[in-house]
């Protein structure tokens, strides 16, 4: 008798978690499926602050640059920062998030500059 022979002969609600012929009290079950809920990755906005030292010709090159914002987007980000302390840069994933900010405050560093960027969980 081959292998495929001996796995034909094989019950298939033996390897099948959907059916449950018995359980620990010997009585049959209903045929149930099990869903995994899988939770979408948490999202995280990258802020760019406000200071009295940074240019606000500095904020608009950092927001081309590291986030690839068009001239116009740039400079609406850079203005929200400027008149509120604070302006979103970008909602990413952790990771992407977490270095954008990095290059953020390594660019600032290198330029001479107090630019502070972090970032936090979106709502």
């Amino acid at each position: 008798m081959s292998i495929y022979e001996k796995m034909s002969n094989l019950d298939d609600r033996r390897f099948n978690p959907i059916f449950n012929d018995e359980d620990e009290y010997g009585e049959g079950g209903v045929a149930t499926i099990k869903k995994v809920k899988i939770k979408k990755p948490r999202k995280y906005k990258v802020l760019i602050h406000n200071d009295d030292y940074t240019t606000m010709e500095f904020v608009i090159y950092i927001l081309q640059k590291v986030f690839a914002k068009s001239l116009e987007e740039a400079q609406a980000v850079m203005l929200k920062v400027h008149n509120e302390g604070v302006g979103i840069c970008g909602v990413y994933s952790f990771e992407i998030a977490e270095t954008k900010a990095e290059k953020v405050n390594q660019e600032a560093k290198e330029n001479g500059h107090p630019l502070k960027c972090t970032i936090e969980p979106e709502a």
